[in-house]
């Protein structure tokens, strides 16, 4: 690499750059030393460490005790830079309270001609499996060899820019994932009010599956469709990445109430018939039944014929007084959601059986139009959520590609268009 970096950079040991010092942890056996009160001094262990990001709660606290006699009063202050070095190694946040913190983290105190968010950033993307040991308990590096990370080190100024075009797509990731979050949220909150209440505002009545509106009713899947199962493919034969023409639809392509089509896997020529039976059609509602169980969605049209995994089934309606996509939305609901968890197996391997799946009693209002009202206002916040689950992944993604090509000089800062980057 070095070769490659720009004549103005710099390659300088670890030790060169900035000082540090290691956490401790109390002893778990002694209850003087551990707080369960937040008004405690907070611990950072490396579940605590947000990538790139900053640590403002952590999950356990330490006492007046532990401050004076295990810490010895060296709290590390807000902005402190820390990076795990065992196990998790590499993973760097900044602090954003004042804190004590485990022995598997540093405290990280650069020198004046490095930038603290530069090395937060460059930190992570050190090839550690050069310099980690294998310990008792996994991967780890010594003092030594902390000492003599290689660390690439741009002029101060580039630094300073390097960090701030990361730490802008960085906030655009986590705000458009916080958006998701809060989407979800809703979307799932909104489930348990329409499928308890409706939209007439109809006076409740209360059934075996809880409180619903006086002119619905309750149904159960055995009643509406009937249920059947996929297929696993013969015995010693292997699913192809190449396409056949004939996708095999697996419980990972599962993904939101569709399918995802990049990823797929195929029936080799030669084996469709062996499946046939166990084709799906467009629209057709399915569900997980072993492994993630309880996924439900409808196959999107370009998987017309698709052959679906043994570790799903679909549902074959056999009238017309509910929409699949309503039965979709109510299985995948609160209500939905309790009752697949009640009749899945608890063994080795939980499953979900055929049989039980039609045991699943949903709500059903009197009409379609209802129905399709209650569908559209679920697609729209679903639509919503696909729409920013898209943003940040396209986010995350630049943000890999940016880290990655800034780091090694590959771009640089002065050739960036930053108002677009930070738009983008």
């Amino acid at each position: 690499m070095a070769g490659a970096l720009p004549p103005d950079w710099k390659i300088v040991p670890f030790r060169e750059i900035a000082d540090y010092r290691l956490g401790r942890t109390p002893p778990r056996n002694s209850g003087r030393f551990w707080s369960a009160s937040s008004a405690a001094f907070p611990w950072v262990s490396i579940a605590d460490l947000r990538p790139f990001g900053t640590v403002n709660r952590t999950t356990e606290s330490v006492t007046a005790d532990a401050y004076e006699e295990i810490f010895q009063r060296q709290l590390a202050p807000a902005g402190t830079l820390l990076m795990s070095f065992k196990l998790t190694i590499g993973r760097t946040s900044v602090l954003d309270i004042d804190a004590f913190h485990n022995e598997a983290i540093i405290s990280i105190f650069p020198r004046e001609s490095v930038d603290r968010d530069f090395l937060k950033f460059y930190l992570p993307t050190i090839n550690f499996a050069d310099h980690q040991d294998r310990a008792v308990k996994g991967q780890t590096l010594n003092r030594g060899k902390i000492d003599r990370l290689p660390v690439v080190l741009p002029p101060l100024d580039e630094q300073r820019v390097i960090a701030h075009t990361l730490e802008t797509i960085r906030l655009r990731v986590e705000k458009e994932a916080a958006i998701c979050d809060k989407l979800a949220a809703l979307k799932s909150a909104t489930m348990a009010k329409l499928f308890r209440e409706g939209l007439r505002g109809e006076p409740l009545k209360q059934t075996e599956i809880g409180e619903i509106p006086e002119s619905w009713e309750v149904v159960s899947i055995g009643n509406l469709s009937r249920v059947k199962g996929g297929k696993r493919m013969p015995k010693g034969v292997a699913l192809q990445a190449a396409d056949s023409g004939r996708p095999y639809i697996r419980v990972a392509d599962f993904d939101n109430h569709t399918v995802k089509l990049d990823g797929l896997m195929y029936v080799p020529c030669g084996y469709e018939e062996v499946i046939a039976r166990y084709r799906v059609d467009a629209g057709d509602v399915y569900i997980s039944i072993a492994g993630t169980i309880g996924e439900v969605g409808q196959i999107p049209e370009a998987l017309q014929g698709a052959n679906l995994t043994e570790n799903a089934a679909k549902l074959v309606f056999t009238g017309n007084t509910v929409l699949p996509r309503y039965v979709m939305y109510a299985l995948a609901s609160p209500s939905g959601r309790d009752q697949i968890a009640r009749l899945t197996t608890k063994n080795a391997q939980p499953k979900l059986a055929l049989a039980r799946i039609e045991q699943i009693r949903l709500p059903r209002p009197p009409t379609l139009e209802e129905q399709q009202e209650l569908v559209a206002i679920l697609d729209t916040i679903n639509g919503d959520f696909l729409v920013h689950r898209q943003k940040s992944r396209s986010l995350e993604k630049l943000f890999r590609m940016m880290l990655h090509r800034l780091m090694t000089g590959a771009i640089r800062v002065k050739d960036l268009d930053l108002a677009e980057v930070s738009h983008a």
